[in-house]
């Protein structure tokens, strides 16, 4: 079968999911038809931090609390090909024995959790469209597997822009999107060893409305997410030096709706390490037009534009304040007006900037979350990506 053809294979399953789970779950089955793997782990993540984000998808994998331990390793450790080169690599996939030479041992992430779990080797891949990653993916063959080859890893490279592509539809405001029931910010510490200490009660509402997926005990007595968790691992990594990166993460809830996760590492005494101070709370306008911006396809010129329109700025001020003509700003305009499928500027507002912020919509069936982190009792049509 010629490239072409298993590139197509492995696109028409994720052309007819519905949200970004299912587009992981689909693009897995067909993949593992063309390429054998025995396990799988696909995580959407914020394209402006690569941080991971809701859903993760993680098949045929042991115990959850694993999954901590993965991504602790992906950011404080000393790794090959660890996600954040390979999304600015000119190939973004790379197999862990092609990488090491055939020394996979090489890598911290194999001699703390995989070689243990019987992994002999992992295929892994960034989903980015240019230098935004919408996901990443690590597929897993157990001991007794060739390892990948050129073939399939060059399989999976060739798939990260067409598969990005159609995940960033899923960030584009939902006409079904709900409200939340906080709006003050929450707050979670972490010590200085990562374990969660202290937590209040808004935080405590804002988890309740995440999406269910893999997460870890604590001793506050509920799950912490594994999106939550990584971002206060990223607060760490970059107290360490070990990344320049942002420890921030927009989530979608249940009901549609953003938050906006961010932490910082604080200092103790004598500048020692201190705690991680992790805020949780509604995304606001200005966090996520970027994110929804992104999610219609606008150029870096289009959402400048977009976001002086959104100020209030006529096109002849527009157009001097970019240094460009204000022909230039009309046609910059017709693309994005067609893009965003709106007709006028306020419509253009309302929907990159405004709509994810509509009070929530009268429900004949009222959503249901139960007490177990994230689980909702929607029918799962009803429930965000």
């Amino acid at each position: 079968m010629s490239d072409a053809r298993r590139h197509a294979e492995v696109l028409s399953g994720a052309e007819r999911a519905t949200d970004t789970r299912e587009l992981f779950s689909r693009t897995s089955a067909k993949l593992r038809r063309l390429m054998p793997f025995d396990s799988a782990v696909w995580a959407a993540t914020d394209p402006e931090t690569g941080l991971i984000t809701a859903p993760m998808l993680v098949e045929n994998l042991g115990s959850r609390e694993r999954c901590a331990a993965y991504w602790e390793s992906e950011l404080l450790e000393e790794n090959v090909v660890p996600f954040r080169d390979l999304a600015r690599a000119a190939v973004p996939a790379a197999g862990l024995r092609a990488a090491t030479g055939g020394l996979p041992a090489r890598s911290a992430r194999f001699r703390r959790l995989l070689d243990s779990q019987g992994v002999d080797d992992e295929l892994r891949a960034v989903l980015r469209i240019g230098d935004r990653p919408w996901a990443v993916v690590s597929l897993f063959r157990m001991r007794g597997g060739a390892p990948f080859g050129p073939a399939e890893t060059a399989l999976l490279a060739g798939l990260s822009g067409p598969l990005a592509a159609r995940l960033r539809r899923f960030a584009r405001p939902s006409a079904a999107g709900g409200g939340v029931d906080a709006t003050t910010p929450g707050l979670v510490l972490f010590d200085p060893s990562g374990e969660a200490t202290s937590i209040n009660e808004e935080a405590r509402q804002h988890l309740l409305r995440l999406p269910d997926g893999p997460s870890i005990p604590s001793q506050l007595g509920l799950r912490l997410p594994i999106w939550v968790v990584a971002t206060a691992l990223q607060a760490r990594a970059i107290a360490r030096g070990r990344d320049r990166g942002g420890a921030r993460a927009r989530i979608r809830t249940v009901d549609g709706r953003w938050l906006t996760c961010h932490a910082s590492c604080l200092s103790g005494p004598a500048g020692r390490p201190g705690p991680v101070a992790l805020v949780i709370e509604p995304a606001a306008a200005a966090d996520l037009a970027v994110l929804i911006a992104e999610a219609y396809g606008l150029t870096p010129r289009e959402l400048e534009i977009t976001q002086l329109v959104t100020r209030g700025l006529p096109t002849t001020e527009i157009a001097t304040t970019l240094f460009i003509s204000p022909h230039t700003v009309r046609d910059h305009l017709k693309a994005v007006f067609g893009k965003v499928e709106v007709s006028s500027r306020g419509e253009l507002v309302a929907r990159l900037f405004a709509e994810h912020a509509r009070p929530a919509a009268p429900k004949t069936a009222p959503v249901r979350v139960s007490r177990r982190m994230g689980r909702s009792d929607a029918p799962p049509d009803a429930r965000a990506s």
